[in-house]
């Protein structure tokens, strides 16, 4: 796997080694003590899958202390703008993000650790969007921020007037008025 590092220290788009011929393809999607020892020692304790069709935009998502989350995502059909925000009150990188194109063709994932919220919109027809969490979900212990703060400047790469929200994503507050973390929080 080759790890690629962002602008965000712990924020990391990773590529595996594709192994093709005429029948097809094969590639490793996860082993445990690899990612351990190239991203991050992370036990991973729940998987989820979502299918969504053009303009679904999902986000931006987090859990709050003692439920937060890192999650490794990835797209097996389609194609999806994916996208980690740093909200770690007192972090150098505080309210910056990182994007990325993740398709069922590029065979990317992309890591989000824990005190990041993270959402995605899907550019394709539709989008089968698979994701690992190291914490169970809690609803109790759910945040988000609005997809459209104008403090992130986030490019969703898609015309506003086509993005689809579950009700609940249409009333999510400003980075500025949520419930975040502290940088100095341990988060692990």
């Amino acid at each position: 796997m080759n790890v690629i590092q962002t602008a965000i220290e712990g924020v990391v788009i990773l590529e595996p080694k594709i192994f093709g011929d005429e029948r097809g393809y094969f590639f490793e999607s996860f082993n445990e003590r690899e990612f351990s020892e190239k991203v991050h020692r992370t036990i991973f304790v729940q998987d989820n899958e979502s299918k969504s069709k053009y303009g679904v935009l999902r986000g931006l998502h987090y859990q709050l202390p003692p439920y937060a989350q890192s999650k490794l995502v990835r797209v097996i059909r389609g194609t999806v703008i994916d996208v980690a925000v740093d909200i770690r009150r007192g972090s150098p990188t505080f309210g910056q993000h990182v994007a990325v194109e993740l398709t069922g063709e590029n065979h990317r994932q992309f890591f989000i650790p824990r005190g990041f919220a993270h959402g995605f919109v899907v550019l394709s027809e539709e989008a089968l969007f698979q994701y690992k969490c190291d914490n169970l979900y809690a609803p109790d212990h759910e945040g988000a921020i609005a997809y459209n703060d104008p403090a992130l400047g986030i490019d969703w790469r898609i015309p506003a007037e086509d993005i689809l929200l579950s009700e609940k994503d249409r009333h999510h507050p400003l980075l500025a008025e949520a419930k975040l973390f502290d940088y100095n929080d341990k988060l692990y």
